[in-house]
């Protein structure tokens, strides 16, 4: 869980997402330079993010009540990396959110003091109820944090709720997992996610060694207060590389999401900048994952994601939407770090992973335009607001389809859709195109700096630009070879009336 909090700075520069040059940057700040989020243009108006400060992971969502609680990593104090705690929004459709007060806050002294890291939410006889990893400061015998700065332990630790509204919670005051596995030198003890077999709780840590590679660690209780180690549920291979953080190199793996849908099983993890996505087969009496299929689950600037199983079943996934601006920006604008719309999760006959927005994010959208494409005739509209859905069939007859935004003429973000060269690009980032073709073509979601571009059902990417503006900012569709497609693009509320959600 700490690639990207403390290292996430040193990367923001070298990030494969582009991020064009900011032309709104400290623009709305106060004479006593204080930032104004509320009045920020760069800040979106439809995703979740708090009204101030840095956030990053999502954690513990969970259904409680009639309601939908989402926990994140949130820095109360600055709007960069540090002192985390758990923010908490509330909602009743997964995209309408209000915020809460803090849910969990280092403990002086305790095994949090230092931190209070992600991890997972589950109701338990009646009780919603978090584990999450605390750190602390420890001799460096004692450290299990590896990443350069080696100086934290972290442990597992439980909280139970106080009322219905999951405003107050008690914490244990010692771990329900103290340490690592004995004779276990790891790289990382962290992010745990938790799921029930029968009567049984078991509980995967991401973990790693030098030398070996990242790994989940899997445990096993009936209450949640007292864990038994097993074994590795799944672990990676060497892979050559070196660096100070494990989680550059792959030999540590953050924050695990383990679940099935349907009889398929699911393991998700965060290494080497990005996130993986496996689908394989789970032995329940031995107690060992097999990946089969795999994957990169968002292409852009995109990490540490969290899933849960909404009222109706649907796997429903949230993840961190990162800066890929300079510190010294995200700082002074007073705040950093967006989460993604929620993405509905399903595996397809091949066994590979399918992800599409949420059916609630359609309550957002206004009346659409629709406007014939044909070679030769592109379609180009001026945004009068940056709060915009564009939908768009992939036909297999054309060569190939181009989305371009252009602020005053310039480029400043594209995505190409290669059909007859089997690929798809965005900036520097270029990958297959999923294969059968797939049917629902794509879906574009822009709120000011943030773009989430969903491609056939299959693969996304999710983009900065801070270079957007309304009035200013065109957005344009046009395609290669032979046939016509029909575009809509529609506008999207905003979900509150100041930029803050509140």
């Amino acid at each position: 869980m700490l690639l990207h909090r403390r290292r996430f700075l040193a990367h923001i520069g070298s990030s494969a997402v582009m991020a064009a040059v900011p032309r709104f940057a400290g623009a709305y700040a106060s004479n006593l330079g204080q930032p104004d989020p509320a009045r920020d243009p760069l800040r979106p108006e439809y995703h979740l993010l708090p009204p101030h400060n840095w956030m990053n992971d999502p954690n513990g969502p969970i259904w409680w009540k009639g309601k939908y609680h989402l926990f994140y990593q949130l820095n109360p104090h600055a709007a960069v990396w540090g002192d985390m705690h758990w923010g908490h929004a509330v909602s009743t459709d997964m995209v309408r959110w209000r915020h809460q007060p803090i849910a969990l806050s280092p403990t002086p002294g305790g095994h949090d003091s230092e931190g209070c890291f992600s991890g997972s939410a589950v109701v338990a006889n009646g009780v919603p109820t978090i584990i999450y990893t605390g750190v602390q400061n420890a001799p460096p015998p004692l450290v299990t944090l590896h990443d350069g700065s080696d100086k934290l332990r972290e442990t597992q630790l439980l909280a139970t709720a106080l009322d219905d509204d999951l405003i107050l919670w008690k914490k244990l005051e010692k771990p329900v997992i103290p340490s690592p596995p004995a004779n276990m030198v790891v790289t990382g003890f962290r992010d745990p996610c938790l799921w029930r077999e029968g009567d049984t709780w078991y509980l995967g840590v991401g973990s790693g060694e030098r030398g070996k590679g990242g790994c989940v660690l899997l445990y096993r209780s009936t209450d949640l207060r007292r864990w038994d180690y097993l074994h590795k549920l799944a672990e990676g291979i060497p892979n050559g590389k070196q660096a100070a953080n494990p989680c550059d190199s792959g030999e540590m793996w953050e924050c695990p999401d383990f679940f099935q849908i349907n009889k398929t099983y699911c393991l998700l993890y965060s290494t080497e900048n990005k996130v993986i996505w496996t689908t394989g087969d789970y032995d329940a009496g031995t107690h060992i994952y097999t990946p089969r299929r795999s994957g990169v689950l968002d292409h852009g600037a995109y990490y540490a994601p969290k899933s849960f199983l909404a009222p109706d079943e649907r796997r429903i996934l949230w993840g961190w939407i990162r800066e890929t601006r300079p510190e010294a920006e995200f700082a002074s604008a007073g705040w950093s770090g967006v989460m993604s719309l929620p993405r509905a999760l399903t595996v397809g006959e091949q066994g590979q992973l399918e992800i599409r927005p949420a059916a609630e994010v359609a309550n957002l959208r206004g009346t659409a335009e629709k406007a014939k494409v044909q070679a030769k005739t592109p379609f180009r509209r001026k945004l009068s607001d940056l709060r915009q859905e564009l939908r768009v069939p992939i036909d297999l007859s054309m060569g190939a389809i181009t989305v371009r935004l252009l602020t005053n003429g310039t480029e400043v973000w594209h995505l190409v859709v290669n059909v007859k060269g089997n690929s798809i690009r965005t900036a520097d980032v270029s990958f297959p195109l999923p294969s059968p073709i797939p049917m629902p073509g794509l879906r574009i979601f822009i709120d000011n700096s943030v773009i989430e571009a969903f491609i056939g059902g299959r693969e996304v990417i999710t983009s900065r630009s801070y270079s957007l503006a309304p009035d200013e900012t065109e957005i344009e569709v046009s395609i290669a070879g032979n046939g016509r497609i029909e575009v809509d693009l529609c506008p999207l509320q905003a979900t509150s009336k100041d930029r803050l959600a509140t």
